[in-house]
């Protein structure tokens, strides 16, 4: 559904200035997937979303979107996507269900399929109750939601979405999801995710690709990079020898970064549930009874934090408002 080859975009900031927002992606997404994309604000998600989505013209290689070249044929490409972008799309003055209408004509629907697939919307969405108020009247979850209807009016085989869900507290979340996923089972769309929230890409996407400075750097399904990336953690306090515990790692698979730190040993596993039983034995049989032994799954936090040095989320929280991908997006 998506292929890209060396996908690249450089802005001209100024004469004398340059910025490189992508540089040669590689990304291959096939019809039904869920590929959520994660990276620090400035990283290039968004601007590869807005090539792919016709929205910028790459600077140089090449994304085929349902088949069809972004760069040749621009309009038949967004005959076949829907796109959710970061901000609200309907007009604050206009009400709900006329967005929808109108959105309907615009994408060649005659006029009664227009207002049927608008009304099918409202209610696959839950706005009934709020399909006639004015947009500037909506909760910021109805808006989320109405964002999400105007994305699917032309019903397209794929959807991108773009931090959907940015700013809604975790029950509006919760529910947009709902929303989508069901959406998604009933249309067999393919799904191109950007978010902030590490979680939605964690337990929404059969595919995570991670991107920094342009580049793509990981690519594997959440648990993939999990286990081969980050690893269990697991932390053991003894009522014994420290180091006669640590020793004992020396004989777990995939154990690295051991840490000592008075009775309090830690260290990274491939299999956590495997290795603390065996610790457990091993620690009593050595003289080195464990008093306590907790096994901790990675989170994709702590795989950006193995791919870079950095924790993607002290990174999003210390990104200024001013950064080229926020430029690009606004």
């Amino acid at each position: 559904m998506i292929q890209t080859r060396g996908l690249t975009k450089v802005f001209e900031v100024s004469k004398t200035q340059t910025v490189h927002a992508v540089r040669g992606i590689d990304l291959d997404i096939a019809p039904g997937e869920l590929v959520a994309v994660l990276g620090p604000n400035g990283a290039g998600k968004t601007t590869t979303m807005r090539m792919l989505t016709t929205l910028v013209r790459p600077t140089a290689g090449t994304a085929v979107v349902a088949g069809v070249d972004v760069v040749r044929d621009p309009a038949t490409v967004r005959r076949h996507i829907g796109y959710v972008g970061q901000g609200n799309g309907a007009g604050h003055t206009q009400r709900g269900v006329d967005e929808l209408f109108s959105q309907g004509l615009i994408y060649g629907l005659d006029r009664p399929s227009a207002r049927r697939r608008a009304h099918e919307l409202v209610d696959a969405l839950d706005l009934s109750a709020h399909a006639t108020r004015k947009v500037s009247e909506l909760s910021g979850g109805q808006r989320r939601r109405l964002d999400v209807a105007l994305g699917l009016v032309h019903a397209p085989q794929l959807l991108f979405l773009d931090e959907p869900s940015t700013g809604l507290d975790p029950q509006n979340r919760a529910n947009l999801w709902d929303h989508i996923l069901r959406l998604r089972a009933e249309h067999e769309m393919t799904i191109m995710l950007t978010t902030h929230y590490l979680d939605e890409a964690d337990t929404m996407a059969e595919r995570v690709v991670v991107v920094d400075h342009g580049q793509v750097i990981a690519d594997d399904t959440a648990d993939g990079l999990k286990r081969t990336l980050a690893g269990d953690r697991v932390v053991l306090t003894t009522t014994g020898s420290a180091a006669v515990v640590a020793g004992l790692l020396a004989h777990v698979p995939g154990a690295r970064d051991v840490v000592v730190d008075g009775a309090r040993v830690e260290a990274r596993v491939a299999d956590a549930g495997t290795a603390v039983p065996e610790l457990v034995i091993a620690a009593s049989r050595a003289g080195a009874p464990l008093l306590e032994a907790l096994a901790v799954r990675p989170t994709l936090d702590d795989v950006f934090l193995a791919l870079t040095g950095r924790s993607l989320r002290d990174e999003q929280a210390s990104s200024s408002s001013d950064e080229i991908e926020g430029r690009d997006a606004a």
